[in-house]
């Protein structure tokens, strides 16, 4: 699996929260303005009247991510509330110091993983249906392995693997598949590799495959009948070597946690 938990984009602008709290606090800023014209775009399709009766939820999945890539592509640049956002924050930063930039950082990765598991929650659904997880324990792995959506494994020319769980195509796989870089530990030590993974053609196929992988294997039995408790569930995946990072379970619980309160 991937074994990269910690979203590094996050933790390098934390780091440089602590150096350059102006130029992280212009990262937080960009990513508030993702996070709101994203909910604009939501609220939008919501708020429009539906006449086709075909549109059910795999439509909704599917527009949640066209909204997405909107969020991307308008964001910073072309409706002009980062700078706004950028303003009051650098205020908040010269009257609390550098920690009102991480923070700031920190709530722009909650909001980010908020729109994550509105976003995957149907699929999550079918998935806890299939393993009698809750789905809120499959969300946090998704986020936890995907830094919720935001280092989802792309191919090379960069459409999306909807690949959320970092699941490797190994020798028995017949899927597509893709190479990508990720850390795997040896020894307790991080080490970057480039490896296989599965590749899928919807969030639903990758949700459902992780939900055959964790029903089928034997040796996430005992993480299935944890299915109650998050930290039990989370350290059973772990010693089961769903990844090799040595804090990967405690990680994992964290991320269950963070899902549970937001789904």
């Amino acid at each position: 699996m991937a074994t990269s938990p910690v979203d590094p984009a996050l933790a390098a602008l934390k780091r440089e929260a602590r150096t350059d709290p102006q130029k992280a606090v212009r990262q937080a800023a960009v990513e508030f303005e993702r996070i709101f014209v994203q909910m604009l775009l939501r609220s939008m399709r919501e708020a429009t009247p539906r006449f086709d009766p075909l549109v059910g939820s795999a439509g909704r999945m599917y527009e949640g991510m066209l909204d997405e890539a909107w969020a991307r592509e308008l964001s910073g640049r072309s409706i002009g509330l980062a700078p706004l956002i950028e303003r009051q924050l650098a205020r908040n930063v010269r009257s609390a110091g550098p920690q009102a930039a991480t923070q700031a950082l920190e709530e722009a990765g909650s909001e980010r993983a908020a729109a994550f598991v509105a976003r995957m929650l149907a699929p999550a659904r079918e998935a806890s249906r299939a393993t009698g997880l809750p789905a809120a324990f499959i969300l946090g792995q998704a986020g936890l392995e995907s830094g919720w959506g935001a280092r989802e494994i792309r191919r090379a020319d960069g459409s999306p693997t909807y690949n959320l769980f970092g699941i490797k195509a190994g020798p028995g796989w017949r899927g597509a598949s893709v190479e990508a870089a990720t850390v795997e530990y040896v020894g307790g030590r991080p080490e970057r590799r480039i490896e296989r993974f599965r590749a899928y053609g919807s969030y639903a196929e990758a949700f459902a495959d992780y939900a055959r992988l964790l029903a089928a294997s034997p040796r996430y039995a005992e993480a299935l009948a944890a299915r109650g408790e998050p930290e039990r569930f989370a350290q059973a995946i772990a010693r089961a070597g769903y990844a090799t990072d040595p804090a990967y379970g405690e990680k994992l619980a964290r991320a269950i946690r963070l899902a549970q309160r937001l789904a």
